[in-house]
């Protein structure tokens, strides 16, 4: 990746897209600090608290583990939280459950609760909904606006969902090893590199859904 310039605010939704092998994945973690950039800096807010849902998460089919065991394991977390976060993101029943006999939407959902534990400033998720079918990825992403209003945090993401980045998102960057466009979607949906990266021969090849809602994104510090 090379000359990338990045700042995103509380309670803005921004969603990362570009095609496989364009960074994106890379720049979520060297944001996050997991990976160190080679060159450049990394500057987040004082005492930032970050929640990350990564993209692929392996179990151990061989080792018993229950959805409430699993959260515990984080060590940011007591049974009374985990009950509620687990009301919050819609499985209060799964509690007891095995991990590895959880749907791909609810195993989700447990590592969305994981990173809420954190009561996080920013969230960051790392490609959420693949290989989830249209009626979970639908469901997911509103649970996702619904924790942005009531955790009034920031919202990272990386998503291949073009059309639902559309609808969901304040902001989009596109990705390419650099950042080819960004803005709101009208603006990169129009853009000509983003049009050209997805092969998109004209503005409506993509439906454009446009992202509404009735409350404030206040803008209190930059990660």
């Amino acid at each position: 990746m090379r000359d990338i310039d990045f700042s995103i605010d509380r309670g803005e939704i921004v969603t990362i897209v570009g095609p496989n092998g364009s960074g994106k994945s890379t720049f979520l973690r060297v944001l996050i600090g997991a990976q160190t950039p080679s060159e450049g800096r990394v500057e987040q807010a004082p005492a930032l608290r970050i929640g990350y849902v990564p993209q692929r998460l392996s179990i151990d089919y061989t080792m018993p583990m229950t959805v409430a065991r699993f959260l515990a394991l984080s060590g940011n977390s007591n049974r009374t939280q985990t009950a509620v976060l687990l009301q919050r993101v819609g499985i209060s029943d799964r509690a007891n459950r095995q991990m590895i006999d959880l749907s791909g939407g609810e195993f989700q959902r447990v590592l969305l609760a994981q990173a809420l534990l954190r009561e996080p400033d920013i969230l960051v998720l790392d490609e959420p909904t693949q290989g989830l079918d249209p009626p979970a990825v639908a469901a997911f992403y509103r649970l996702i606006e619904e924790c942005r209003q009531e955790f009034e945090c920031a919202v990272l993401l990386v998503s291949h969902d073009l059309h639902v980045v559309m609808g969901q998102s304040d902001r989009v960057v596109c990705l390419n090893g650099h950042i080819c466009c960004e803005g709101t979607p009208t603006v990169v949906s129009a853009a000509p590199a983003y049009r050209a990266l997805f092969d998109l021969d004209t503005e409506d090849a993509l439906a454009l859904y446009r992202h509404h809602h009735d409350h404030l994104h206040p803008i209190e510090s930059n990660p």
